[in-house]
């Protein structure tokens, strides 16, 4: 399972009430590193992948911008691989300040990274021939169009911690392994699904302008502060059972625990998506701008085009004017001799 098992070297130590859990002290929050074999390998396996693209367009001459690998490979797979592997992935069931900012990170601040390294474009511009046909296909398909709709995505970005943290499946995730699972795999899944089409670093189904994407980030930003608050201000514990049982001597006590997390869920929710708008910003002055540049640039050919043709036109009338000067005149007593010739 992710991130259950607090470790003492290599030799786990599993994260369930009843066990006698080393306290996260001092250098602990250091070296309580955990690693699952899966997620590792699929994290290394993406990254891997990612480079090898990077490094066949190098190849064959092509640029690929250095700060869209950092962004993809360095703080993309390194914030999962943070939230899963660390202390936070260690913990995540102890203590529910840790589940929560390990949230935050999988959900909101992973996705940003991930989509801002525009994968989909590298993955077009390497693919064979064939397999980026297929790629294509999948992101203009009805199943795209659908997935990442805008509204459907926000929808899901707004709902799901709701579900989660006031109904039963976040004690279904402490209680089952493969529940905790999914919900990292669907926290990443629905923060990408989210960014994908707001961002708009790759490819879309759907072009949003730019005014209804400020709009979508702001819708997310009220709802991640009021479910923050009210788990902050609630004096009834979020998985009662499964944190009292734990009987922890050290750290916050439960009710601080529950009101940390609320306030990093308020905290973090309306940093990121401030950070996204601001980055939507500056997105959307340098498409002005390029559209400038690029209207300027008609309106010059078009200028160009007709100050040529004026000149041809006037080139014209001078050789035709010139042409009329150099022909002999004709007078009135040679058009009377040719009359008496005749």
């Amino acid at each position: 399972m992710l991130g259950r098992f607090p470790m003492t070297g290599f030799l786990p130590l599993h994260a369930d009430p009843g066990d006698n859990i080393i306290p996260l002290e001092g250098w602990r929050y250091f070296t309580a590193w955990s690693f699952e074999p899966l997620p590792l390998i699929m994290i290394l396996l993406t990254g891997g992948l990612y480079l090898y693209a990077v490094h066949l367009l190098h190849k064959r001459g092509d640029k690929w911008p250095v700060l869209r690998t950092v962004y993809f490979v360095g703080f993309g797979l390194g914030s999962l691989s943070f939230a899963l592997f660390s202390f936070l992935g260690t913990y995540d069931t102890v203590l529910f300040w840790l589940h929560m900012l390990q949230h935050m990170l999988l959900n909101m601040i992973a996705p940003v990274f991930l989509v801002a390294g525009a994968p989909v474009t590298l993955a077009l511009r390497t693919l064979p021939k064939k397999p980026r046909k297929w790629l294509l296909a999948v992101l203009h398909s009805m199943f795209g169009k659908i997935m990442l709709f805008p509204p459907l995505t926000t929808f899901l970005m707004i709902a799901s911690p709701f579900a989660l943290y006031l109904t039963g499946w976040y004690n279904l995730t402490l209680n089952s392994n493969a529940a905790h699972d999914f919900l990292h795999v669907y926290m990443v899944v629905v923060g990408c699904m989210f960014f994908f089409p707001l961002l708009g670093v790759d490819p879309v189904p759907l072009n949003i302008p730019y005014p209804i994407r400020f709009i979508l980030f702001l819708l997310t930003m009220p709802f991640h502060a009021f479910l923050g608050v009210t788990i902050m201000g609630s004096t009834r514990l979020i998985a009662e059972d499964w944190y009292l049982a734990f009987g922890r001597t050290w750290g916050p006590s439960p009710l601080e625990d529950q009101t940390l997390a609320g306030g990093l869920m308020w905290a973090t929710g309306d940093i990121t998506m401030f950070a996204a708008m601001i980055t939507i910003f500056i997105q959307w002055v340098g498409d002005s701008k390029r559209e400038s540049k690029r209207v300027d640039r008609a309106m010059d050919r078009q200028d160009a085009l007709a100050a040529k043709r004026a000149a041809m036109a006037e080139g014209g009338a001078v050789g035709y004017d010139a042409q009329r000067r150099q022909a002999p005149a004709t007078t009135d007593a040679d058009t009377v001799g040719d009359e008496e010739h005749q």
